[in-house]
C-alpha cells in the first residue's frame, strides 16, 4: 500500500476475498494521490476501519463474510453519510445495480470489468458523479420510462425488495427456514412470511417450484 501523506485521498476495501483485495489494492497503488488506508471482510469490521480512518471512497462487495454488503451500504448512509461508495461484485449489475444506488451506493461495475474500468470508476465517484455501466444505465432509463428491461423473470426478480432477495438466495444456496431465520437473526414466521411473498411476486406454485427457480437463479449468478 502506498505510504499515507496529508493529500492522500483514503479508500477502504470491503471484500471477503484476500486476492481480490490484493489486485484491488495493486491497482490504486499505481495512483500517487490515492491511498488505501483498510481492509476488511465483514460488515462489522468495515464499520470499525471506516470510522477509525474516516475514508473519502469505501469499495465494497455485495457478498461478504457473515453479512450482506447492501446492508452495509445503508449502514455507511446512516452513519457516515460522507463516504462515497463503490460496489464492485460477481452480481448481476441488471438486478443489483440499481438496488445500490437506492441504498445509497454512488457506483456499481462488476468484477469481470473492474480490471479494466475500477480506476475510471474510483475517479467519477470521487468527483461526485455516479458510474453505472451503459446496459445498466439503459436499463435505469428504461425502468424509468415503466418498460421492462430483462427477461420476464429477470424483471420480476427485480420486484422483490432487497430482504426477500437475500431470503430467495440462501434458499437457493440449500438452506432451511430455520437456517435463513438464524442467519438473519429473525423468527421462523417472518421467513414464512418472506417465502409466500417471493413466491407471490414470481407467479410460483409451491415450495418446490420456489425452490427448483432458487436453485437456478444462484447457479445463474455463480455463471
Amino acid at each position: 500500500m502506498n505510504e499515507t501523506s496529508e493529500n492522500s485521498i483514503r479508500i477502504v476495501i470491503v471484500d471477503d476475498h484476500p486476492l481480490v483485495r490484493e489486485r484491488l489494492i495493486e491497482l490504486i497503488d499505481r495512483e500517487p494521490d490515492l491511498v488505501v488506508s483498510g481492509e476488511a471482510e465483514d460488515r462489522h469490521e468495515a464499520l470499525e476501519i471506516i470510522a477509525a480512518v474516516s475514508p473519502a471512497l469505501a469499495i465494497i462487495d455485495l457478498t461478504l463474510k457473515n453479512s450482506l454488503g447492501i446492508e452495509l451500504i445503508k449502514d455507511l448512509q446512516t452513519r457516515h453519510p460522507a463516504v462515497k461508495i463503490l460496489v464492485v461484485s460477481m452480481q448481476d449489475e441488471l438486478i443489483y445495480a440499481e438496488r445500490c444506488i437506492r441504498a445509497g451506493a454512488h457506483g456499481y461495475i462488476t468484477k469481470q470489468e473492474a480490471s479494466r474500468h475500477v480506476m475510471t470508476a474510483i475517479r467519477l465517484v470521487l468527483a461526485g458523479k455516479i458510474f453505472l455501466s451503459e446496459t445498466a444505465t439503459s436499463q435505469l432509463l428504461t425502468r424509468s420510462l415503466g418498460r421492462p428491461a430483462a427477461s420476464n423473470f429477470e424483471f420480476s426478480i427485480s420486484l422483490l425488495a432487497d430482504r426477500e432477495l437475500q431470503v430467495f438466495e440462501l434458499i437457493g444456496k440449500g438452506h432451511s427456514t430455520r437456517q435463513i431465520a438464524d442467519l438473519l437473526t429473525l423468527d421462523v414466521k417472518t421467513i414464512e412470511t418472506y417465502r409466500a411473498r417471493i413466491k407471490e411476486k414470481l407467479a410460483l406454485k409451491d415450495a418446490p417450484d420456489l425452490l427448483q427457480r432458487a436453485i437456478a437463479w444462484v447457479h445463474h449468478q455463480a455463471g
